[in-house]
């Protein structure tokens, strides 16, 4: 049967279960900094290139420091971020501010750390202004519309709801010239979980023609170009990685080819990805807690979409391991369940799986971005704890599950007593 390797044993988990309850988010750290390495490694043939984490994808500050540590910047896309990254070191350009319909706290909060901000539509150069100023450096958004293709996750292009046309690109830049900004960047991001590597080189050549275009029409040469992230990873034991270095030598061919030949070198390189960081490397932990048997199997666990939503909201494949059945035949087919109140609460449907037994525990694979942290409240569901597998083999928690406490510090109960 397929398999996917993991970095712990069923005897580890159960002896991180007697202190941590089930479920819980654990991220490897040994494989995080190895792949962190590696994606600097294979990009460093790029000229000045700066990956720059999205933090959307694990908002803890334990994985930024890791990530810091290694060398990368952060992408952030919000206020709450901002503030993260401020306070596990970042600072000015090692943060890249993009955000969409962004509310004017953010704009000031990002302008006052000296965060590269990249503006995703025309009007906001008019209301950053007004707003916080504008910087010497600013970034703007292209959006390529009919001419690339999207996918369910991110849409197609013209349907997005992000960046500007290729005409307002040029007339954004020459307004802000006009305006005195004398620093210029370019930013993209058209494609989520793309596994085919020659789209990613396909989009550098498209910005490549983009800046040589704006320089043609406007005299200015960008400083960078953002190539977004995107770079999606083999949640199927069938599937392959991306090879980061057949997309480094690609773009690096057609920045020779477009930039350099047209003299607009140099322009640094940029990337923002997150899922490719540490998606593979963090597993949500779970437990059988009932068998049901209607119209099919049904394994109700202990956790929910609440925990892991991916699956829910796009039909994701998470791979689920058995432990202590991971050599056992396959041949029984379940729907994987939590206990929301919707039907769509499920992690895996009609999986063929070992046969499972109440008190079974399930590791779910991939959760190490967009897992955690798109968790949420409804139904009163509290957030999981998350852990740190260090390569020491020590487990420390990172952030501690909600309690009901916590559901409802937000509520006044001694203003609900005087309500009529």
């Amino acid at each position: 049967m397929s398999s996917k390797n993991l970095p712990f044993s069923k005897e580890k988990v159960l002896e991180i279960i007697k202190k941590h309850k089930t479920p819980f988010h654990i991220y490897d750290e040994r494989a995080i900094r190895q792949n962190a390495k590696k994606f600097l490694k294979s990009f460093e043939i790029l000229n000045g290139f700066r990956q720059f984490f999205a933090v959307k994808a694990t908002p803890n500050p334990y994985i930024l420091k890791i990530l810091k540590n290694e060398g990368f910047g952060v992408d952030c896309s919000s206020y709450a971020e901002l503030i993260m990254a401020e306070k596990v070191g970042f600072s000015g350009e090692e943060i890249m501010f993009s955000s969409n319909d962004t509310p004017e706290e953010d704009m000031k909060k990002a302008k006052e750390i000296g965060a590269i901000i990249n503006l995703d539509d025309i009007s906001h150069i008019e209301f950053l202004e007004k707003t916080a100023g504008l910087p010497d450096l600013i970034c703007l958004r292209y959006n390529p519309g009919p001419a690339r293709k999207g996918n369910s996750i991110i849409g197609k292009p013209e349907e997005a709801k992000y960046g500007l046309t290729k005409e307002q690109m040029v007339e954004a830049y020459r307004l802000l010239k006009k305006k005195g900004v004398k620093r210029f960047g370019m930013h993209t991001m058209i494609i989520s979980n793309e596994l085919n590597a020659e789209y990613f080189i396909e989009t550098a050549k498209m910005m490549f023609e983009l800046a040589l275009d704006v320089f043609n029409k406007t005299g200015i040469k960008v400083e960078f170009i953002n190539l977004g992230g995107g770079i999606g990873i083999p949640y199927r034991p069938e599937e392959q990685p991306v090879s980061y270095s057949e997309i480094a030598q690609g773009v690096k061919n057609n920045y020779e080819n477009i930039v350099v030949k047209n003299n607009l070198a140099p322009i640094k390189i940029f990337t923002e990805c997150g899922r490719v960081v540490t998606g593979p490397y963090g597993y949500l932990i779970i437990k059988a807690i009932h068998m049901k048997r209607t119209y099919r199997d049904f394994v109700g666990t202990d956790a929910c979409m609440a925990n892991l939503m991916r699956p829910a909201m796009y039909g994701a494949h998470h791979h689920i391991t058995v432990l202590g059945k991971e050599n056992s035949p396959n041949g029984h087919f379940y729907d994987v369940t939590g206990s929301l109140c919707e039907n769509n609460d499920k992690f895996a449907i009609n999986r063929n799986l070992p046969e499972i037994e109440v008190g079974d525990i399930l590791v779910i694979h991939d959760t190490g971005a967009h897992g955690f942290a798109m968790g949420f409240n409804y139904n009163g569901k509290l957030r999981s704890s998350e852990l740190l597998l260090r390569p020491d083999g020590s487990v420390v928690q990172i952030r501690r599950a909600e309690t009901v406490d916590d559901y409802f510090t937000t509520l006044d109960f001694n203003q609900l007593k005087k309500f009529k």
